[in-house]
This record gives structure tokens, sequence and C-alpha cells, in this order.
């Protein structure tokens, strides 16, 4: 059975699924100011279909599986952080840098926001799992990870977490960019999937949500020649056993990070 922070204890009807309006929204930057500023950089999504009620069973209460075409999602994401830093200071050498790699699904509240939510989020500095498990409350681990270029020039990424198991692994990734394609448009599975502007997260004082703000993603067809599930089983889920449903990269985005809101 899926890891669950929390669990619905009582039956609650399912809310309709956010319109296109209300996804559009979760783009617009918010009032307020910034906490954060990050680089994301050479980003590959990897999406396999799954069950939406066995993603469901592994939710808190008040967030409920986001579905396209009937269908429910989860997401293996490698990335590089670049240049992270607070609002008021310098982004700092050795630590501001770092390697990524997040398992995830995709949710809506009550009102009808969607968002993202992180069952894990493997790093390689230890300082920044530190900061985000207290500040924001999400899911991080700390994991040793490393990045190299294959003699054709794409990126090879290696995680295996920290005290993760057997054998720890998050896996071994090998892609590199392939042809741009254009921005996700609204109502397309790749919008649904990677145009994602808010987390969820649970905290001791119940479910929090941030926004992150930056532009659309650039997109290009990614070539994936290696990929792992392992990141499924350490949260849980039973790996599907065959190629990712959906591949995509992006070269990258510059994100400004708002505080955690309670909703």
């Amino acid at each position: 059975m899926p890891k669950s922070n929390a669990r619905m204890t009582t039956f609650e009807p399912i809310p309709s699924l956010p319109n296109e309006a209300q996804r559009l929204a979760t783009r617009m930057r918010p009032a307020g100011n910034a906490v954060m500023y990050q680089q994301w950089r050479d980003l590959l999504f990897l999406h396999w279909e799954y069950s939406a009620a066995a993603i469901q069973a592994t939710l808190p209460d008040g967030l409920f599986v986001d579905t396209f075409d009937g269908k429910a999602y989860l997401g293996v994401v490698p990335f590089f952080m670049k240049n992270i830093r607070p609002r008021f200071l310098p982004a700092v050498p050795g630590i501001s840098n770092f390697m990524e790699l997040n398992l995830r699904t995709y949710v809506h509240n009550r009102a009808g926001v969607p968002g993202v939510w992180f069952y894990s989020l493997d790093a390689n500095q230890w300082l920044a799992v530190k900061i985000a498990r207290h500040f924001f409350h999400l899911p991080y681990e700390h994991a040793r990870m490393k990045s190299t270029l294959t003699a054709e020039g794409h990126i090879r990424y290696e995680s295996i977490r920290n005290g993760g198991g057997t054998d720890g692994s998050g896996g071994v990734f090998v892609y590199g960019p392939d042809a741009e394609i254009p921005l996700a448009a609204p109502g397309t599975l790749e919008f649904f999937l990677i145009e994602r502007y808010r987390l969820y997260s649970q905290t001791p004082d119940g479910l929090m949500s941030g926004t992150v703000f930056h532009q659309p993603y650039p997109l290009r067809r990614a070539i994936l020649t290696s990929w792992s599930e392992q990141l499924l089983g350490l949260n849980g889920f039973a790996p599907t056993g065959r190629p990712p449903d959906h591949v995509i990269m992006s070269r990258g985005v510059d994100v400004t990070i708002f505080p955690l809101e309670q909703i």
C-alpha cells in the first residue's frame, strides 16, 4: 500500500475537476512578497498512467486526484537546482546548486485549485533537505547523486537515497534534448502534466499551499535511453513494469517561490 501522510476518514464526494479558467489562473503571479528565488534546469518529465483510486487512497483529507480524460498519473522528475537563494541573500557556492529527483502526482482541492502533491523529493544537498522539511514541510530525502555527460552529450543522472532500503536506489536516467516543440496549450495532456504552479503540503497546522511563479516551460522532445521506476517502490507504489507513457523535457525556467498559505 502506498505511503500516506493522512487518510480520509469519512466518505466525501469528489468535487468536479478544475475547469480551464481555474487551471490558467494558477499561472498568475500572486500578490505579496516572494521568499525565495530558484533556477530549474534540464528537467526530464516522465509520467506513468496509474490507478486514480490507488493515488486517492494516499492523499490527505481535502485533496483529490486530478485526472485527464479519466486518467491519473505518477510523475518522476530529475533536474538541476541552480542559484537557490532567499529573497534578501545572494546565492552561496557549494550550497545553492544541487540535484533533485521527485515523485509526484496531480491534485486539486475542494475549491478546484489544481496543484502538485509530492511523495518524495531526493536531493544531494543536506542543508537544502533540512530547510525544505522545516519551512515548507515537504518530504525531502538526502541522497547521493551525480551527473555526467555521455559520449553523445546526453545527461547521465544517478541517484541513491541514503538509508533507502536494500539497494536504496532512486535510479539512473540518461536523457538529452531533441527538437523544440510549442509551449503546452491549455486542454492538452502536456499542459495538464507540466503547467503546474501550486504545491500542497501537509503541515502540523493542517493542509497548506504555496505558489511557484515562472514563465511557461519551454519544451523539447526528449531522447531517453535509460529510466527508472524505483522511486515508485520507495514510496509504496507497485512499479508498472513498462516504459513511461509520456516523456518530455525542458531546458528550464527561473522561479519565484511564495510562502505557504492555509487553505
